[in-house]
């Protein structure tokens, strides 16, 4: 019997009418841990490792995940994208499976055919698609917990929670530097010019 976790429910429902009473499938609902929000969460002095946990509005959808794999091979389904691989490695981590296996499966459309081919040639987890989406997430985490409290101080919005946490702040800030860089550099070599 196998378990096969997708992203989205209604792409768990269409999956479902494509297999065998062997499969069950189900749904993540996206991610289903994350950062704590009113911690920064990375230990900037042990190589920036994140600190996740589920994420609260998730526990009945990662109880609900933890019966369902109860003997069962999990096979994980999610998007293929960053994103969809670490929900994938996420969920994995939290069913407690070993990301060394073959069992996250790709397809780039929801037909039949494509699943089926999907699950005839399964692969490990994409560990640098995972560690991508990481960097991305924790440079917003350590960007958005400086800059946001600016933003909130000096900026009168009627939005609340103003944030700069996405990583567009962070790659404007290093583009600003990088400028800045330029424009005070002062060459170290001399050059005779005879005109």
């Amino acid at each position: 019997m196998y378990l096969i976790i997708t992203e989205s429910p209604a792409k768990a429902k269409k999956i479902a009418t494509f297999l065998s009473n062997e499969y069950n499938v189900k749904s993540s609902c996206g991610h289903i841990t994350d950062l704590e929000k009113k911690k920064l969460s990375i230990d900037v002095d042990n190589n920036f490792k994140p600190t996740y946990k589920i994420m609260s509005d998730k526990k009945d959808v990662v109880k609900m995940l933890k019966t369902n794999a109860k003997d069962k091979k999990v096979i994980f389904a999610a998007d293929d994208d960053r994103e969809g691989e670490a929900i994938a490695w996420h969920t994995a981590n939290t069913l407690k499976c070993n990301i060394d296996q073959k069992n996250r499966i790709i397809f780039r459309e929801i037909s039949k055919k494509a699943i089926l081919k999907s699950l005839k040639s399964p692969q490990k987890i994409n560990m640098d698609d995972v560690n991508a989406q990481q960097a991305r997430r924790i440079i917003d985490r350590l960007i958005g917990f400086k800059l946001s409290p600016c933003l909130w101080k000096h900026i009168k919005t009627q939005e609340n929670g103003l944030s700069a946490g996405r990583v567009q702040s962070a790659l404007l800030n290093l583009v600003k530097q990088k400028k800045d860089d330029i424009k005070n550099h002062e060459s170290d070599i001399l050059l005779d010019v005879k005109g």
